[in-house]
């Protein structure tokens, strides 16, 4: 059975850093791509960062880019978002997702079939 199970999120202070993980199991992740998403509070859930774990391509969505890392270790089939200059803005609801891998990286969520439950991270002081 496909799993995905996110941990890392907490509260942090405007500024400060998290790192989230996605571990998978019941399918290797070099066959798939791995997306992050977020919800905030009455907002619709957006991409945050995508990664093709079999060569490592990454996309990430404007508002984080050059504050977040995505990164991946296959031999422990977990996918990372190092989450640096935090801002309350990014106070959400943060979930990994899966998909077998398309021509292209998406950020979409549509195109994502196997999601986790999620890890609320809010940034606040």
């Amino acid at each position: 059975q496909l799993q995905l199970v996110e941990s890392g999120g907490g509260l942090v202070q405007p500024g400060g850093s998290l790192t989230l993980s996605c571990a998978a199991s019941g399918f290797t992740l070099p066959y798939y791509d791995i997306g992050w998403f977020r919800q905030a509070l009455g907002k619709d859930r957006e991409g945050v960062s995508c990664i093709r774990t079999s060569n490592g391509t990454k996309n990430y969505a404007d508002p984080v880019k050059g504050r977040f890392t995505v990164s991946r270790d296959n031999a422990k089939n977990t996918v990372y978002l190092l989450m640096n200059s935090l801002r309350p803005e990014d106070t959400a609801v943060y979930y990994c997702a899966a998909r077998a891998g398309g021509l292209f990286l998406s950020l979409s969520p549509i195109m994502y079939n196997y999601w986790g439950r999620g890890t609320q991270v809010t940034v606040s002081s």
